[in-house]
């Protein structure tokens, strides 16, 4: 059987067709070149504003008003001026061109050998973790590739890791909270001690990320912080936790820091703190620092279990109801705290049903302060009388819609002589000074997602604001200014924060020193 021939359009149309294309590459590659400066600026012009975006959307939302008038006034500057227009589009022009530049990104620098005998062991510490033996491709083995376990890393100036992301497989239970637990404990061991390391899971992406946290500022004073009313700053923390800084001054100089504020009034998820740290903690120096923010709008009582005097600048001030360190006076002035709770609830619930506004004397806030309640326990149970705690069942049960916030602070070792309602209650928790991870734990309600290092400084700790996550604090510095030790600038820090003192105890001082008879 002959063959047909194949038609004109098969067998003499490849050259034509190739012919064509070349001729499409080359039309192609001469409009590039033509429009690239085109390109390039278009290119500029969508990265600029990637990075407005990003400015903005990093930019705290109490700081973005300002900023938003700022570029008002530029832009309508501009469009007065002569000429302004046309000078900001061409300079808008230049910096995109310059932005829309190709740059050819830099060569990935390769680890020294001391770097990747680091990395290497922390692959080789992970594959009992990280594999099993029903893995057909296993990401973790002995002797196996790291690079494709570590997406990216950086090392300190003494050559330790500072900066790792590491990938794990999808069947790594890191949902559950011992799992990440031993990875944690291990990474912090193997990358060096004395570090404090932030853990951050990426269960979605099966990435873990960890890096070095730098230190908290510990010497930032007691001072006026700009806060509204029902604002409390507890301490301060990492920048990338809240969405809201601080302006402080140090010396001669004004810097922002990012703060942990607590909350309270009718509306507070959160109307009672409970603060529990070990002895040299910071625990009375946080005490001390939220009574002398309560003292700018409200009214501070104060029962001090450990009877050190560590209150003595607080007493006679303007403000301050009673400061009690005795059992006695301590059941006295919880026993009052509790009928001015009832009294605050019937007079508010009488203005509500007649259709008025609450009563001036219940609007200023009531502020509970109560430091190391057990001491004050184990007193009343030597004298046969009942835990001043019980006193406290009114004030946290419904001190919330009577204007009164309860502060309980104690140690770590006496936590469980704790009553049951201050436990449920106190749904704001800080935990100050070296603890065990269990410790943190069962103060906090959740795990930190750091490793605490070993040296911790006074007023060092975590911050947990009911269901929230875990923050690092750093507590101002607020000692007692009647301290022998206390630095000259801490000291006046404080005396400044001090309000005046009542016009009764001017009085009874001028009688005192009147009273003393005259030397001969």
């Amino acid at each position: 059987m002959a063959r047909r021939p194949l038609p004109r359009i098969l067998s003499t149309g490849g050259a034509g067709i190739a012919r064509s294309r070349e001729l499409a590459r080359t039309a192609a590659g001469g409009a590039t070149d033509i429009l690239h400066p085109l390109i390039t600026i278009t290119r500029g012009l969508r990265r600029l504003a990637g990075a407005g975006r990003r400015k903005w959307a990093d930019t705290p939302k109490d700081r973005r008003g300002p900023l938003f008038f700022l570029v008002a006034s530029v832009i309508l500057v501009v469009a007065l001026v002569p000429y302004g227009p046309l000078l900001a589009g061409v300079g808008l022009m230049a910096a995109a061109a310059w932005h829309g530049r190709e740059s050819t990104s830099p060569a990935t620098k390769e680890p020294s050998d001391a770097q990747t005998a680091r990395l290497r062991s922390l692959y080789e510490a992970l594959v009992p973790y990280f594999s099993a033996a029903e893995d057909p491709a296993p990401l973790y083995a002995h002797g196996g590739d790291w690079t494709q376990a570590f997406s990216s890393y950086d090392f300190d100036d003494s050559g330790r890791v500072s900066h790792l992301s590491i990938r794990y497989p999808a069947y790594f239970r890191d949902g559950e909270a011992e799992s990440r637990s031993r990875i944690e404990q291990l990474l912090h061991a193997k990358s060096g001690r004395g570090r404090e390391y932030h853990f951050q899971w990426d269960e979605e992406g099966n990435e873990l990320t960890v890096k070095v946290l730098p230190p908290l500022p510990t010497d930032i004073a007691a001072q006026r912080f700009v806060t509204s009313p029902g604002e409390t700053v507890l301490g301060f923390t990492d920048p990338t936790c809240v969405q809201r800084t601080l302006p402080l001054t140090d010396g001669e100089e004004q810097r922002d820091v990012p703060p942990v504020v607590w909350r309270t009034g009718a509306r507070s998820t959160e109307p009672h703190l409970l603060i529990v740290g070990g002895p040299g903690s910071g625990t009375t120096t946080l005490v001390r620092s939220i009574a002398l923010q309560a003292l700018q709008y409200g009214d501070v009582l104060i029962v001090e279990g450990g009877g050190t005097g560590e209150y003595a600048c607080l007493t006679g001030r303007h403000g301050v109801l009673a400061v009690e360190s005795g059992l006695a006076g301590a059941v006295a002035s919880l026993e009052w705290a509790t009928n001015e709770t009832e009294r605050r609830l019937i007079a508010a619930n009488r203005a509500r049903q007649a259709g008025h506004p609450p009563p001036d004397d219940i609007r200023r806030p009531l502020w509970i302060l109560l430091d190391r309640p057990g001491a004050l326990g184990h007193l009343a149970v030597a004298a046969g009388r009942p835990d001043p705690q019980a006193l406290l069942q009114v004030p946290l049960r419904h001190g919330r819609a009577a204007g009164v916030t309860v502060v309980v602070a104690e140690q770590f070792d006496g936590v469980d002589g704790l009553s049951d309602a201050v436990r449920r209650y106190t749904r704001a928790r800080v935990a100050l000074g070296p603890a065990a991870p269990d410790e943190l734990e069962a103060v906090l309600g959740a795990p930190p997602h750091t490793t605490p290092t070993g040296d911790v400084p006074p007023g060092r700790g975590y911050a947990r604001l009911g269901s929230g996550p875990v923050h690092r604090l750093q507590v101002p510095a607020t000692p007692d200014p009647y301290d022998d030790s206390t630095s000259e600038l801490h000291r006046q820090a404080v005396l400044g924060l001090l309000p005046r003192r009542s016009e009764a105890v001017k009085a009874t001082e001028a009688v005192a020193v009147e009273a003393v008879p005259a030397e001969s």
